[in-house]
């Protein structure tokens, strides 16, 4: 098949090496650096198994910036552009995904247009409606950042919203690319579909701050958060994935889509998604607290990306930290390489681990890394497994 993807993050890039496993793929982007970086065959996202599988000649895949020749001839035509969750306006800015639904539905006028962006609930529904047309669905991702392609190749599931022959198509598509037998498959509605997407992330950000309450109870009284934990995942019901403390829970997905599913209940009461998104607060501020009554002189802040593997900077729950340390008067040095920046967030950016490391009395990272083994006794970090 042909198949167009608009977008090359890590939902739209991920699917695109994924499918150009089998067939035709033209990724197109407005960044010109991004589309000539594809071309040379380097990965504009941080993803181990994407850069390798790159270099393999029989990948199908090329980059453009050209809407018209992208969208021509293409069978499938993917969007996964970013929607932010605009504050002003309690919603996400779904203004790209629109653009780029209009655009293909006007130069191709067959192919089915798959929104992969995440979207409020009735938002398919709605373009459907506009454009008087049966070719729009929607089909949520699940994907890790830094694990994007192994997730979209060993999927959990795969979710679609619409029950047509086109979804069916779409669904034994990725079902062929994926390295595992038996994918289950779930045809819904298009707004049950959205909801799934809201409610899944909501979940993961509930269990995140729910381990992270248990750790601060730890810090306050003094008590091993590990021992604590091991013991409560041992219960099968509640099992030990995602309950690894942290900074709180941030990056692409879960702050945005608390946010938009606590909006979508409207005047429908609810309680446990607004506690979540209170409770992550709580947490920077406990943190805060408890960095602060140590009483450093230069606190480091090593990386202040999300997550290791990760090169998400966004809603980074470092940031937080940052800006509550910041408003206690502390002296902060960021340690960053990735950034080109002489500052972030008002804080000097040092680019010479072994200048940091000494310039700095405490280091504050949210995942431990073997840069700083050495300065062990130094390090501040409620990573206690050492795991993302």
């Amino acid at each position: 098949m042909k198949i167009t993807v608009v977008g090359t993050g890590y939902v739209g890039f991920s699917l695109a090496i994924l499918l150009a496993r089998h067939h035709t793929v033209i990724a197109l982007d407005v960044s010109g650096e991004r589309v000539d970086s594809i071309n040379r065959r380097r990965s504009p996202i941080a993803d181990d198994d994407i850069t390798m599988l790159l270099q393999d000649a029989s990948i199908a895949l090329r980059a453009t910036l050209n809407a018209h020749e992208a969208f021509a001839e293409a069978d499938f035509i993917i969007v996964a552009t970013p929607t932010d969750y605009d504050l002003s306006s309690n919603a996400f800015d779904t203004s790209s995904v629109d653009s780029v639904v209009a655009s293909a539905l006007h130069w191709n006028k067959c192919a089915t247009v798959v929104i992969k962006s995440t979207i409020p609930i009735g938002h398919t529904r709605k373009l459907s409606e506009l454009h008087r047309t049966d070719r729009i669905i929607f089909s949520p991702e699940f994907l890790r950042e830094g694990k994007s392609l192994y997730d979209n190749l060993y999927p959990s599931r795969i979710v679609v919203g619409s029950k047509s022959a086109a979804a069916v198509s779409f669904a034994n598509l990725l079902k062929a690319c994926a390295l595992v037998p038996e994918v289950p498959v779930y045809f819904t509605g298009p707004d049950e579909a959205e909801a799934v997407k809201l409610f899944a992330n909501s979940y993961l950000a509930m269990r995140v701050a729910f381990f992270n309450e248990l750790d601060n109870f730890a810090i306050v009284n003094q008590l091993s958060s590990a021992e604590m934990i091991r013991a409560v995942g041992a219960d099968p019901r509640i099992g030990m994935s995602y309950n690894n403390p942290s900074f709180g829970y941030g990056g692409y997905c879960l702050p945005k889509d608390t946010r938009q599913l606590m909006a979508s209940y409207g005047e429908l009461p609810q309680a446990l998604i607004s506690a979540t998104i209170k409770s992550n607060e709580v947490r920077c501020a406990i943190l805060v607290d408890d960095i602060a009554r140590r009483s450093p002189g230069v606190i480091g802040v090593f990386r202040t990306i999300m997550k290791s593997g990760s090169d998400n900077h966004r809603s980074s729950a470092v940031f937080n930290v940052i800006e509550g340390l910041r408003a206690k008067g502390m002296q902060m040095l960021i340690y960053e390489p990735t950034v080109t920046s002489s500052t972030l967030c008002g804080v000097s950016v040092e680019v010479d681990i072994e200048r940091f490391k000494n310039i700095c009395d405490l280091i504050i990272c949210n995942r431990m890394d073997p840069l700083l083994e050495d300065v062990a006794s130094k390090v501040y970090s409620r990573d206690v497994f050492g795991e993302n």
